[in-house]
């Protein structure tokens, strides 16, 4: 027996090293270049781009993501004639917690504090997936904050199961850390590739994904821990979420593609949409992360919406 514990503690450790190992060197490859500011319990991770006194727009990215999604095209894009500000939402990316766990209300809290520390006045907001949930959340709670919301693919309706890729992250919390920091990484660089495959289907998953798209970032233990406790808290949030979207009266518009394969775009959308006064809703070709995949029909609609 103490041969066999001894066995057990020594493959915990390396299982952790290695782990460790494998952070480092992602962090070596991707850094935190952004901007930092500490603001209600976050401290945020950040890129402020384009000129100053031009209009604001503000990118809230989804679950297992960060900001470089948007600066793989749309953000550049956007900043020749906007202020853009990208924000890895907290737990994600570089934003690091200085406090307990947020639920979605408690970022939208915290990121209408970052518009006001940065003095941005009235920003479109723009959330992508889970960073939907978020605006929206941040649209119900702090209205006189925003001009509007442009929506893509968000996820704005509770579900009863995760979708397909993401049901490795359903862990019960006290095991989420020792998960993490053993067996996730191994597991994901088995299992990441055909999960970010699903994710992007129909549309092919981009060659410098893992690099310029910071899809690799996903896979430290800090990802897996965030992308845990979303998967778990995600749907008690929205069940009280979703049934205050009548109260909504700003502009809203969403985008979203046929053929997406994580979020159901009747349900996450056309639903949506409708019952939100004045909503308006786009769906065309594409999958689920069509910021990367169709970023100049991406940068197209969200010219419209701004215009409009």
């Amino acid at each position: 027996m103490i041969w066999v514990l001894l066995g057990f503690i020594v493959l915990v450790a390396g299982l952790v090293g290695w782990s460790a190992y494998v952070s480092r060197g992602i962090e070596r490859m991707i850094p935190a270049d952004g901007q930092r500011l500490e603001v209600a319990c976050v401290d945020f991770h950040y890129l402020d781009l384009g000129p100053r006194d031009a209009p604001a727009i503000v990118m809230i990215h989804g679950i297992l993501s960060n900001w470089r999604i948007f600066t793989y095209f749309l953000a550049p894009a956007m900043a020749r004639d906007h202020r853009v500000v990208v924000i890895d939402r907290p737990g994600w990316g570089y934003s690091r917690l200085t406090g307990k766990r947020l639920d979605i209300a408690e970022q939208a809290d915290a990121i209408a504090a970052l518009i006001d520390r940065l003095g941005l006045e009235r920003p479109l907001l723009v959330g992508h997936s889970m960073g939907g949930a978020v605006a929206l959340a941040l649209a119900l709670a702090h209205p006189d904050k925003l001009r509007g919301l442009a929506l893509i693919a968000p996820y704005t309706q509770p579900i009863e199961r995760p979708p397909e890729p993401f049901k490795g992250y359903v862990v019960p919390g006290p095991l989420r850390a020792a998960v993490a920091w053993t067996i996730a990484i191994p597991i994901a660089m088995r299992t990441g590739k055909a999960r970010t495959v699903e994710v992007f289907h129909p549309d092919p998953v981009p060659e410098d994904f893992a690099m310029r798209g910071g899809g690799a970032l996903a896979i430290r233990p800090q990802g897996f821990q965030s992308g845990a406790y979303e998967m778990g808290m995600a749907k008690g949030a929205m069940e009280r979420q979703a049934q205050r979207y009548g109260e909504i009266g700003m502009p809203v518009a969403i985008l979203y593609a046929h053929g997406d394969a994580l979020l159901d775009p009747e349900l996450h959308g056309t639903d949506t949409a409708s019952s939100i006064r004045g909503a308006s809703i786009e769906i065309v070709e594409g999958g689920h992360m069509l910021p990367v995949t169709h970023p100049e029909l991406t940068e197209a609609w969200l010219r419209r919406v701004l215009a409009g």
